[in-house]
């Protein structure tokens, strides 16, 4: 059974950047085991707020907790504890260019455990090969690697350390349809796999139809709303119809419903 003690808890979040207020009052629970997209329209806060759970910018106010700790009051020595146990894929996936791609996979074991080398060696290799890519890419570098095969080895590094949660910042983004669908369902396959929460900012139609249990829009400072795709895009809120009632969003429906 599923445990129902949410993985992350937001409540009350409120941060104003640039004079602006971005978040005027942010509320979002994430259940353990699920997959959840935030989407919203430009500027609504989907980064800012990735960057909030993600211990990178500080809200004003309000409490985000995670793993049921909370991120506001957290020493560095919980705040590091909290992170190896999430894994992130960054949108342009921050793989360093002067490391391989088995370099770049191993890269949180060797800063986060006290294995031996070897050992490292293997976790890496086994986790590019869950990701579905050739081992004879594990020497190359990333400018050696197509854009598919490059968000691949982000999300291999991603899971290295065996998270419980993992970030996803528009991981189909830039990708041809193939790849993206590929990629989508290598996400569904490790998330069952290895019971991981996923957490996704994404714009993909395709992928908010086919992979997510929920998704959350943001808007007017606030979430309004969070539900599965097919009661979402009947939500009458003039936002959330302008999103997803354009010919993209009624093609996508067609599609999936």
């Amino acid at each position: 059974m599923r445990d129902q003690k949410p993985i992350i808890e937001i409540k009350n979040v409120k941060i104003q950047l640039g004079g602006d207020w971005v978040h005027k009052d942010i509320n979002l629970t994430v259940n353990r085991g699920e997959i959840i997209a935030i989407v919203g329209g430009s500027g609504s806060g989907k980064t800012t707020l990735l960057r909030e759970m993600l211990m990178l910018q500080r809200p004003h106010s309000g409490s985000i907790k995670i793993f049921g700790q909370e991120l506001m009051d957290a020493t560095p020595e919980i705040q590091s504890a909290i992170q190896r146990r999430w894994g992130v894929l960054f949108q342009q996936n921050a793989l360093f260019s002067s490391l391989t791609l088995l370099e770049n996979t191993a890269f949180p074991l060797v800063e986060h455990t006290k294995l031996d080398k070897k050992a490292i060696r293997e976790l890496a290799a086994l986790k590019i090969a869950l990701t579905g890519l050739p081992m004879d890419a594990a020497v190359k570098f990333p400018s050696q690697l197509s854009g598919g095969m490059q968000k691949r080895a982000a999300l291999a590094r991603a899971i290295v350390l065996d998270p419980e949660l993992i970030f996803l910042d528009e991981p189909t983004a830039g990708l041809d349809p193939d790849s993206a669908g590929g990629l989508d369902e290598l996400i569904l396959d490790l998330q069952s796999t290895m019971g991981l929460t996923v957490v996704i900012i994404t714009h993909d139609l395709d992928t908010l139809w086919h992979i997510t249990d929920r998704v959350a829009f943001l808007g007017e400072g606030k979430v309004l709303c969070v539900d599965n795709m097919a009661n979402l895009v009947k939500n009458p809120h003039p936002l959330i119809q302008e999103f997803f009632g354009g010919a993209r969003g009624r093609r996508a429906q067609d599609i999936y419903q």
